[in-house]
């Protein structure tokens, strides 16, 4: 089951990548069409902004996480019983163990990152470790491994990496069209196809949404995956389910919780204020996540 999920989510990459790449050479071709008729420069922009930003993003994902979140290391001795439960699991999990961080925030909240399981970190807030007890706390540490062993991290870091880029690209163009760019070339515009104009204008517009969609989608969708994974880890639906409800009960949030990362936390760091129900939330419904917990 594990290693299936493994292959699923290696060709699920390829194809994502596939459809991001080509998604920012569209948009790269939009952009250099709208404003001068050219079909050859935008792509060859794009293609080269793409090949510089998504390794550099790879390379520096997991500090910039960290960074954002506030994230301290700390040691087994700063806090056993963590350690403990993490390090059963690791051997459980057949992974390396990884290293353990505390985000000082009263709000219950935990999320792994790194791009393989070599290098993985898990990060707890310190209200999550507060609030919750051994079995809830080794059932949400069983959900973050699950992302690591399922290569989850490094697929949500190329879908963030790669919707940066398409939307950089996008909003130049609108920039550029908003402040007089799309009649700079009036010769281009002159020579250009009206049905191109429209579909590049199109693109320009709604390509940052439907990546946004699509990395979403994504990130619903292997929350599942990872609760399921942890279940079959532990053995224990109902550690999770507990955890799940504390955690979405609280209120207001973290403090200083960045939207780029929103969508690496086990549930929305942006508490019930701000949680979103619709096809843009990062998260299924706690209430969806739960009823599938229960039917295992």
């Amino acid at each position: 089951m594990l290693y299936q999920q493994i292959q699923q989510n290696k060709r699920k990459t390829l194809v994502l990548l596939s459809f991001f790449c080509l998604l920012v050479l569209a948009i790269g071709w939009a952009v250099g069409y709208f404003l001068n008729g050219d079909m050859i420069t935008g792509p060859i922009i794009a293609a080269v902004v793409l090949a510089f930003y998504v390794p550099i993003t790879f390379a520096s994902a997991r500090a910039q996480v960290l960074s954002m979140a506030g994230a301290r290391e700390i040691q087994k001795s700063d806090h056993p019983m963590v350690f403990n439960v993490v390090e059963e699991l690791a051997l459980a999990a057949n992974v390396p163990m990884p290293k353990i961080y505390i985000v000082d925030d009263p709000s219950p909240n935990a999320f792994a990152t790194g791009m393989k399981p070599e290098s993985s970190v898990i990060a707890f807030t310190s209200g999550l470790l507060k609030r919750l007890n051994r079995e809830e706390i080794a059932a949400v540490a069983a959900h973050e491994f699950s992302h690591i062993r399922n290569y989850d991290i490094r697929l949500m870091t190329l879908c963030i990496a790669l919707v940066g880029v398409i939307v950089v690209i996008a909003d130049i163009g609108q920039r550029m069209f908003f402040w007089g760019g799309g009649r700079s070339s009036k010769r281009g515009n002159e020579k250009s196809n009206p049905i191109f104009m429209i579909i590049a204008l199109v693109l320009i517009i709604l390509a940052p949404l439907v990546a946004q969609f699509v990395q979403l989608a994504v990130s619903r969708n292997r929350e599942y995956l990872a609760d399921a994974s942890a279940v079959e880890l532990t053995r224990d639906p109902q550690g999770l389910i507990q955890a799940l409800t504390k955690i979405s009960s609280d209120p207001q949030g973290m403090k200083h919780v960045k939207d780029a990362t929103a969508s690496m936390y086990i549930s929305s760091p942006f508490g019930r204020k701000r949680r979103k129900t619709n096809w843009f939330a990062t998260h299924p419904p706690i209430e969806s996540r739960i009823e599938r917990l229960r039917a295992m």
